[in-house]
């Protein structure tokens, strides 16, 4: 558990505190250890998103697919950036995630380039503690940059996780597996390849944010309760996020 520990933080030591220090690399791992429970790597994931005007129709096709329910559960996501802003310059990612258990995630672009699919490193491990890990990022130097919330069903089949995101701006799949089930499925199940999206909620969200003219980064569901959207109404929006 403390190598996959470790290896987080060297990642994250090669976008910010190049070269790490001694007396970092030597304490961080045992203070992480207190409220780290089970490590999970994952070397890559591939995933694409489709937006849906209609989640019900998806919902039944994937089921008929013979995929398993393995339940809907709240997430929410903090967003973590240094003084300097140089993850999201580097496009990486460390995320604190809250469900049913806590996850802290890296994800940083892999080595090749995948206009297919969107593919990134990821390291992640489950964490005991969500104010205590977020505590010790705090000490690092990360602060809280942006919160994003959602709603996630998710469906499993074989090697290939269907997740059915409740955004507060709209509803989407993300499908993340193996590349040619990713793409197989989503024929089967009706999507159009050329409409997969590649970005990130949070990239989705800033394409809608500049569009609306929106005064707040937090992606909640409370920031959109008095917000009158509806992304089918802006197909000119779908089309910056479609792939070309």
């Amino acid at each position: 558990m403390i190598s996959n520990i470790r290896q987080i933080i060297e990642s994250l030591g090669d976008v910010i505190f190049r070269p790490l220090s001694t007396e970092l690399k030597n304490h961080l791992p045992d203070d992480i250890e207190m409220v780290c429970r089970q490590c999970q790597m994952e070397n890559f994931e591939t995933e694409v998103k489709f937006y849906l005007p209609e989640v019900n129709p998806v919902r039944r096709r994937i089921m008929a697919l013979g995929a398993d329910f393995k339940g809907r559960v709240f997430e929410t996501n903090l967003r973590f950036e240094d003084a300097d802003n140089r993850l999201i310059q580097k496009k990486s990612l460390l995320r604190l995630r809250k469900d049913i258990k806590t996850t802290l995630t890296f994800k940083s672009e892999p080595p090749f380039k995948d206009d297919q699919f969107k593919t990134l490193r990821e390291l992640e491990v489950e964490v005991s503690d969500f104010d205590g890990m977020k505590q010790i990022l705090e000490s690092l130097g990360f602060h809280e940059e942006q919160v994003y919330e959602k709603w996630r069903e998710t469906f499993v089949l074989s090697y290939t996780h269907f997740c059915l995101d409740t955004m507060p701006y709209g509803d989407f799949l993300e499908i993340e597996g193996p590349k040619k089930d990713i793409k197989e499925l989503a024929s089967r199940i009706g999507l159009k390849w050329h409409q997969r999206i590649l970005l990130n909620y949070l990239a989705i969200f800033d394409v809608i944010r500049k569009q609306l003219n929106l005064g707040f980064s937090d992606v909640t569901f409370e920031n959109f309760k008095n917000i009158r959207f509806d992304l089918a109404e802006h197909p000119g929006l779908l089309d910056k996020m479609f792939v070309c």
